[in-house]
């Protein structure tokens, strides 16, 4: 689940990276929740197995 919003948030991060180039603030904010959305699922999935 966490990777998938990830994978979301990473996509709409280069998106607005390479098209919508105004908003730059809002991406940043973008990836950053991507990265911490991947780095839980990271642990989350380690502590499970």
């Amino acid at each position: 689940m966490l990777l998938t919003i990830a994978a979301i948030l990473i996509v709409l991060w280069l998106l607005g990276f390479l098209v919508f180039h105004i908003a730059s603030g809002i991406i940043h904010i973008l990836i950053l929740l991507a990265v911490i959305a991947f780095v839980l699922h990271l642990f989350r999935s380690s502590r499970a197995t």
